[in-house]
């Protein structure tokens, strides 16, 4: 699959702003003005501002914009401790696998190495995602991140830390983002509790109530249009949840 053909539906909001910025010339070999993709050279300025792109007008994000985004994320990770070896490319290769199957992995790569010769930053990546993309895709965003992160089960404290400074900077609620950390650091005893977004001395009717406001929160229709790789880390997180209710359940012998 080619990339041209891995980004189907378009682009719209990832055109502009930084991560057009840093995809630009990419494109600028990929694509031509059409009537579904308007692109205008993202490296240009007009002396004071960045100039307007002109893009498919689109309600919201295309499943493009969804892919560009993750693959942008990751590789800020994978900078987060400055340098980038080749053993952690050859790590990424089955995350982008497992992500994006297998010729979807093979673009998503293509593009991974032409952004890791980029200066990235991470803080105005996230800021541009949050004004586009809704909340419960973006909590997937960070779902993703971790899990790349945790694979090897060794996650570097630079690449926690970039982790966190990008769910902040998409507007994440702080509750949010340690309930997702939660699911991936099960040596805490309490790592249901934060899960659900609960103190351990939570009574049991408010577990109940928990479990259900956060199954509702991490219902995979919610992301049902961000493409399938969205949803079904949207279905694992699911699962995740589900474990934890039924872990306290087991611990408190409840019904």
């Amino acid at each position: 699959m080619s990339l041209t053909r891995w980004l189907f539906g378009g682009l719209g909001f990832v055109l502009g702003g930084p991560i057009g910025a840093l995809i630009g010339i990419l494109l600028a070999k990929l694509f031509t003005y059409n009537e579904n993709v308007l692109y205008e050279d993202a490296t240009k300025s007009d002396g004071n501002n960045e100039q307007n792109r002109r893009v498919k007008s689109n309600s919201r994000p295309t499943v493009g914009d969804i892919r560009v985004s993750i693959v942008v994320l990751i590789a800020c990770v994978i900078k987060a401790d400055g340098k980038v070896l080749k053993s952690e490319i050859n790590y990424i290769k089955p995350f982008l696998l497992r992500t994006f199957g297998h010729e979807g992995a093979l673009s998503a790569l293509q593009l991974l190495k032409e952004l890791l010769n980029k200066d990235i930053n991470h803080i105005e990546v996230a800021n541009q995602i949050s004004k586009h993309v809704n909340y419960s895709t973006r909590l997937e965003f960070v779902h993703l991140l971790l899990d790349l992160a945790y694979s090897d089960g060794n996650v570097a404290t630079q690449e926690a830390n970039v982790i966190r400074q990008i769910a902040d900077a998409m507007f994440l609620q702080k509750k949010d983002i340690d309930s997702i950390f939660a699911m991936y650091v099960k040596e805490d005893i309490n790592w249901a509790y934060k899960v659900l977004e609960i103190e351990a001395d939570a009574t049991n009717e408010e577990v109940k109530k928990a479990y259900r406001r956060m199954a509702m929160k991490y219902h995979p229709d919610k992301v049902n249009n961000a493409g399938q790789e969205i949803f079904e880390k949207a279905n694992e997180k699911f699962r995740e949840v589900n474990k934890a209710y039924e872990h306290i359940k087991d611990m408190r012998g409840m019904k």
